[in-house]
């Protein structure tokens, strides 16, 4: 069962009141509170892992979140069959920052609530730039050069496009795109695109290697 990609709003919206009582458990936690740490460039220059999604929410206030797939699963078990909800969320905030995360719980909202935390700490940095031979201008609306990225039996090319073409892809991989700030590409998949999973990854690794390859 697919939500397609539905919007759940920004961390600043949802959650920020639950801050308030916050009560860092990390080394980086603690320099985040204290506002020795300022910035999320500051978190990866530095080397350290992020831990607490609070971290996140604090350093990238206008965050967004978006469901890209809801499913059920199914166990047979010496009680009966057992129900529970597997959910696929992305978060970004449309300006360079990305990640993807997975939940499972009885419940949807805890499975969507459990993929939002999860999206949180494994955000990454995204290189934008404009890498079109169309294009060549210096607004950060796509990608600076073609990346790849595969995850599971699916493999996803992501090639910069001029200003104004859009982003040329199925629906869920537009509202990912869009959430890391890529605003016109051409896109390319091969394999098993229907398993969200798979396509959520591929798509995560091509954004990564904006950076590793670049």
């Amino acid at each position: 069962m697919s939500t397609g990609s539905r919007y759940i709003g920004s961390e600043r919206e949802r959650e920020g009141e639950g801050l308030e009582g916050w009560i860092p458990r990390t080394k980086l936690g603690v320099y985040v509170a204290n506002k020795q740490i300022t910035s999320l460039e500051q978190v990866f220059e530095q080397g350290y892992r992020l831990r607490e999604p609070e971290i996140v929410k604090i350093l990238l206030p206008d965050l967004k979140s978006e469901v890209v797939h809801v499913g059920v699963v199914q166990k047979q078990t010496d009680a009966g069959e057992l129900t529970r909800f597997s959910a696929i969320v992305a978060c970004g905030n449309g300006d360079g920052w990305f990640g993807i995360g997975r939940g499972k719980a009885s419940q949807m909202r805890l499975a969507i609530d459990k993929a939002t935390r999860d999206a949180m700490l494994n955000i990454i940095p995204v290189k934008l730039g404009c890498g079109s031979w169309e294009c060549r201008c210096t607004i950060q609306h796509s990608v600076p050069f073609k990346v790849v990225g595969k995850g599971g039996s699916v493999k996803i090319e992501i090639i910069p496009g001029p200003r104004g073409l859009g982003l040329v892809a199925g629906a869920n991989i537009t509202t990912m795109l869009r959430l890391a700030g890529i605003m016109d590409a051409w896109t390319r998949t091969f394999g098993s695109t229907n398993t969200m999973s798979s396509t959520a990854l591929a798509v995560y690794n091509a954004l990564r290697n904006t950076y590793s390859i670049g």
